[in-house]
């Protein structure tokens, strides 16, 4: 009786996952490895990976093995497997952030495997020198978002800066994690969602005054990144203590010259810096 009720089970299941793909355009599927131990971690990457009509995850807890399926044309494999790294679970491409892992319960923790470190001589050829600097600039085009948004609030263009903001949150999403040491995933994976989320409120406006709102909170989250995924040129940390009512609003630069993008022309060289990355 009881493998009658298994088979049930399994046929419902297996009913209910094809339904849920074949409502998905575009499907493509493929096979992944993520880590994890019980029903509860199953709930949990599936819940991460999936998204209505989008993506679809089916975990098997024995196997570890899960099966992606998702439109190609609006997202792909790797955007669903950094969803499940942020919720906890280590995957074939990217390890979740510490912090999120120590959130798992107990019984969620399963056997973590030893990052890879990259080992360097002091002695290296020039190819070797080439794939360094590639390795130490992975953010390029996230930078040179950022700091083209910066320019235009300090031009008080709304309307520019809402589409370096949009080139930002696009240049966000398509960071290539593999190009990343292990110190550097860890702070990416800790702060991308957070830029995501400033700069799509700042893209979304047009009025200089409401994407200042944020241009604070993505300078700081930005620079937090850049202390470790470090610019092959020296950055400036600023701060202007009258924005916000006397709160202070931040920002970073790629010139030592104070240039405010919190008040423009009106207050244009308001502001000190306060740290720089070299």
């Amino acid at each position: 009786m009881n493998s009658i009720v298994k088979i049930v089970f399994l046929v419902i299941a297996v009913f209910l996952f094809t339904c849920g793909a074949a409502q998905i355009k575009n499907s493509k599927t493929q096979t992944v490895k993520i880590s994890g131990n019980c029903g509860m971690c199953k709930n949990t990457i599936e819940k991460a990976g999936n998204k209505k009509n989008v993506s679809k995850v089916d975990w098997n807890k024995d196997s570890k093995m899960a099966t992606l399926t998702f439109n190609s044309k609006t997202t792909n494999e790797d955007e669903i497997l950094k969803r499940i790294a942020l919720a906890g679970y280590d995957n074939e491409k990217f390890r979740a952030p510490d912090e999120a892992y120590a959130k798992l319960p107990e019984c969620c923790q399963y056997e973590r495997k030893k990052p890879i470190t990259i080992v360097t001589t002091k002695t290296q050829t020039p190819v070797q020198d080439t794939v360094k600097k590639e390795v130490a600039d992975p953010l390029t085009d996230v930078y040179n978002s950022y700091f083209a948004l910066k320019d235009a609030l300090i031009m008080n263009d709304g309307v520019t800066a809402g589409n370096k903001a949009n080139e930002l949150f696009k240049a966000i999403d398509k960071v290539a994690m593999d190009k990343l040491s292990h110190d550097q995933h860890m702070i990416w994976m800790k702060y991308m969602s957070k830029l995501s989320a400033d700069a799509e409120h700042i893209k979304g406006a047009t009025e200089t005054d409401r994407q200042r709102e944020n241009f604070s909170s993505l300078s700081n989250n930005m620079f937090e990144i850049m202390k470790v995924i470090k610019p092959s040129y020296s950055v400036y940390f600023d701060h202007c203590p009258m924005y916000n009512d006397g709160n202070g609003g931040d920002w970073i630069s790629k010139e030592s010259t104070i240039k405010n993008p919190f008040f423009g022309s009106q207050m244009l060289t308001c502001g000190k810096t306060v740290q720089t990355i070299k």
